[in-house]
């Protein structure tokens, strides 16, 4: 880990900026990715939120045979115990964190904060946003599923225990399964999080109703 930031995409709040959320892309994506997606989620200007897209540190993937690509960590096995390679985890919630920490720096509060993540993104999102020492205004989980997931009752921040939290998957996911991000959803209630579920008729990507959904979550809290 070095002192420079991770490189991303950003798109500024139109007016004074208020509030950032910081939204972090898939296995093999980048931060491109998602950045066409803010206009759609049409947030009123008055909330001034700034949208950070950063890229993934570009790495071996063991499951796709060694191949160099952008990825949160690694994926050594599918099996669900050990898909998320935990120390390429930590250091990327380590690099996220810097994010968050910058804007803070910027004079955005820590509650004007919110973090959404999708797939390998949303693994990094709820393991960090967990675990984050300040309160965040929210965490989106897209699509994903829980790194460590027996470790959040001794981890878990007390400033983050009343964060609220969208989980957002596919009934038809065949990358992620929906039993893996519902396991990681009924983690969440059983560790007493603010949580809510929504499922779509959908594979392992973003639809409409979904955006309409995650605008309402981000007006919410972020209003």
């Amino acid at each position: 880990m070095t002192d420079t930031l991770l490189d991303s995409v950003v798109v500024e709040a139109k007016g004074e900026h208020k509030a950032t959320i910081i939204w972090l892309h898939g296995l093999g994506d980048s931060g491109n990715g998602f950045a066409p997606i803010a206009p759609e989620l049409k947030l009123d200007d008055s909330l001034g939120v700034k949208f950070v897209f950063p890229h993934a540190p570009i790495r071996p993937v063991t499951i796709n045979n060694g191949m160099e690509m952008r990825a949160w960590y690694d994926i050594k096995s599918m099996d669900m115990e050990s898909r998320a390679d935990l120390e390429g985890v930590l250091e990327s919630s380590s690099q996220v964190e810097a994010l968050i920490k910058a804007e803070i720096a910027a004079g955005i509060p820590s509650n004007k904060i919110m973090l959404v993540g999708f797939s390998q993104g949303g693994v990094i999102a709820l393991h960090l946003g967990t675990r984050f020492t300040q309160p965040l205004a929210g965490i989106v989980a897209l699509s994903t599923y829980m790194c460590n997931a027996q470790s959040l009752h001794k981890e878990k921040s007390t400033e983050n225990q009343n964060t609220p939290v969208m989980f957002a998957h596919g009934q038809q996911d065949e990358v992620v399964p929906l039993f893996l991000g519902n396991s990681a959803y009924q983690t969440m209630l059983q560790n007493d999080y603010k949580v809510v579920w929504k499922e779509y008729v959908m594979q392992h990507n973003v639809c409409l109703p979904e955006i309409n959904d995650i605008s309402a979550f981000i007006k919410e809290h972020l209003g």
